[in-house]
């Protein structure tokens, strides 16, 4: 392409060897952003490619996605969590991290389809003190979640990924690259996983600049990117995103695509 692809993402570690190197490449640019806020900045037309929360996708028919490029995981995430002091069949209000809209889909699918409750979600600030404060159990994403010294809290982590692979069998896609038909062809695709392979090379070097002079947080950071989050999206893991979609469809909270199209 002769224009410069701007490209919108997460601003977590997650997606860190995702766009490794690429800030650096002709025509293209790379901002970062919480997800939901990719989602907006693609619905907006600020960027081109949004690394955006799986969910976002339904929202935008007609818009492709990046092939075998994803953020996922296959058991356990360690960054998408349930944090509770009870057992979850007691729970009845969970306040919700409102930064990724996937991961409160894919709470309440877990609720109604793994837990077998009901409970009354209150939108929160990513704080676990203050989200346990004011409710019986919390959702938190991201770094926060995977930094979070849970125990001092006196509270459970329940990781999603765990509880969705347990109930289906299947991986989670969290979000992958997505736009408009038009705002990519073969070289950016090409780049974009290219990028990627460079990046899971990289993944140690990514975790201790992430985590600059924390040695602790550095060696969560390494085994995190190591071995929770997958980067491609092959077709078991797309069964597991169309099962997602299912899933929130039956529950009213979704209508599900014809199929995911791919550039």
């Amino acid at each position: 392409m002769n224009r410069t692809v701007r490209l919108g993402a997460v601003a977590y570690l997650n997606a860190r060897p995702l766009v490794h190197g690429l800030s650096t490449q002709p025509l293209l640019s790379v901002q970062f952003d919480l997800p939901s806020i990719c989602a907006q900045r693609l619905a907006n037309g600020e960027i081109d490619l949004g690394l955006i929360p799986t969910i976002a996708y339904l929202d935008r028919p007609g818009d492709r996605v990046v092939p075998d490029v994803a953020i996922a995981s296959d058991g356990p995430v360690a960054s998408v969590a349930l944090f509770t002091r009870r057992p979850m069949r007691d729970v009845r209000t969970i306040a919700l991290d409102t930064s990724s809209r996937t991961s409160v889909g894919l709470a309440r699918v877990l609720c109604a389809r793994r837990f077998e409750i009901s409970p009354t979600y209150v939108p929160h600030a990513p704080d676990l003190a203050a989200m346990l404060a004011s409710c019986d159990a919390a959702l938190l994403i991201g770094d926060p979640a995977l930094f979070v010294d849970h125990r001092a809290l006196s509270a459970e982590k329940i990781d999603m990924g765990v509880a969705w692979t347990e109930l289906t069998g299947l991986p989670f896609v969290w979000a992958f690259w997505a736009g408009r038909p038009d705002a990519a062809d073969t070289d950016v695709v090409g780049r974009l996983q290219a990028a990627r392979d460079a990046g899971i090379a990289a993944s140690d070097a990514i975790a201790d600049a992430y985590c600059p002079g924390d040695a602790p947080r550095q060696a969560v950071a390494r085994q995190y990117l190591r071995e929770n989050i997958k980067y491609d999206l092959p077709p078991r893991a797309l069964d597991g995103l169309r099962a997602y979609y299912r899933e929130l469809a039956a529950l009213g909270l979704a209508k599900t695509p014809d199929d995911i199209e791919f550039f």
